[in-house]
C-alpha cells in the first residue's frame, strides 16, 4: 500500500493544487487508520488507501469490527491490483511449493509465518495457505509489510504471504525464496513463477488490491474532485512506468467509477466472509 500511495504522491498533489500527505498508520491489519478516516470530518482533507484487508476481510474476520465498510466510507475509485505471493526465507529447504507443503506438514510445530498485522490480507492469504494444505503455524503480526519482510530475510520466520511490490526487490537480491504466486494465473512482474493453482492447490486464489475512500456523507463534488485528481495521476505516464516496474496492475478504465467501487467492496465482503468462516479465522 505505501508503494501505491508513493507513486501516486506526486501526480495527485499537481492534479488537486494541493500537496497529499502520506501517514502511514499500523495496527489492526490497517483498521485503526481507516478507522480514522471513517470518523474524520467529511471535508475531503483526509482519505483512506484501503485494500481487502481494510475493506472486506476486516467485516468478516473481526467479531466486532471498527466500522461498517458499506456504510461508514465513501467509495472514491479502484486504483489496482496487488497479487499476493508465498516466500519463504532463503534457506528454507523447498523451492515449490509441493516441497514447501511437504517440509510445513513435517516441521509446522516449530514454524511461524509473519503478517502485515493480524487482519491485513498478508495475514489472509498465509492462513488460508494453512488451512487449505492442512497445516497449524504459529502466526507472527507485525505493524506493518516492512518489518515482517525484514525479519523474513534475517530468517527469524519461515515465510510470508505479501503484495509483489514489496517482494520483487528481495527475490531479486536472492534474499529470500519464491515459491509460489497467489492469484489464479501469473503475474507480468514475475513471469517464471508458477501460481498456487498451477502447483497443485486448484482454484486458490489470494489478491489484494487498493482504491480510495472518504468519510460518509461527504459532498459528491468533493468525491467526484478526488476522483478524476486520481484518475488522471493513473493516466500519467511516468506513474504508469513506475507501477510496472513495482509489480502493480493498474485496473481498467471501466472499472475506476465510484458505483463500480461500491458494488466490488460489497462483493469482495461477500467473496471472503465464507472462506474466513471455514477456515476458522475470526478474530475477537
Amino acid at each position: 500500500m505505501d508503494a501505491v500511495a508513493r507513486i501516486l504522491q506526486s501526480a495527485l498533489s499537481d492534479a488537486l493544487q494541493q500537496q497529499v500527505i502520506i501517514e502511514n498508520i499500523g495496527g489492526a491489519g490497517g483498521m485503526i487508520g481507516a478507522a480514522r478516516v471513517a470518523k474524520s470530518a467529511p471535508d475531503g482533507y483526509q482519505f483512506v488507501l484501503g485494500n481487502v484487508g481494510t475493506q472486506a476481510v476486516s467485516q468478516a474476520l473481526y467479531k466486532k469490527p471498527f466500522y461498517n465498510s458499506t456504510t461508514d466510507f465513501t467509495p472514491v475509485v479502484l486504483i489496482a491490483d496487488l497479487p499476493l505471493v508465498l516466500v519463504a526465507r532463503k534457506d528454507l529447504p523447498a523451492n515449490n511449493l509441493q516441497e514447501f507443503i511437504a517440509y510445513a506438514k513435517a516441521n509446522q510445530k516449530t514454524m511461524q509465518f509473519a503478517s502485515a498485522g493480524a487482519g491485513s490480507a498478508t495475514h489472509l492469504g498465509c492462513a488460508l495457505i494453512n488451512a487449505r494444505i492442512g497445516i497449524d503455524i504459529t502466526h507472527v503480526p507485525y505493524r506493518g509489510g516492512a518489518p515482517a519482510m525484514q525479519d523474513l530475510v534475517a530468517q527469524r520466520v519461515d515465510y510470508l504471504c505479501i503484495d509483489t511490490p514489496a517482494a520483487i526487490p528481495q527475490i531479486e537480491s536472492g534474499a529470500i525464496k519464491p515459491i509460489a504466486l497467489l492469484s489464479h494465473g501469473r503475474s507480468p512482474s514475475l513471469p517464471n513463477l508458477a501460481s498456487a493453482h498451477e502447483q497443485g492447490l486448484t482454484d486458490f486464489e489470494a489478491t489484494n488490491w487498493s482504491a480510495f475512500f472518504l468519510p460518509k456523507d461527504t459532498p459528491a463534488s468533493i468525491v467526484q474532485k478526488l476522483h478524476d485528481a486520481t484518475v488522471a495521476a493513473m493516466n500519467n505516464p511516468a506513474v504508469q512506468k513506475r507501477f510496472k516496474e513495482n509489480g502493480i496492475d493498474l485496473v481498467a478504465d471501466e472499472r475506476r467509477s465510484s458505483a463500480f467501487l461500491a458494488q466490488f467492496v460489497a462483493s469482495e465482503i461477500v467473496k471472503w466472509a465464507e472462506p474466513i468462516k471455514s477456515s476458522g479465522l475470526a478474530l475477537e
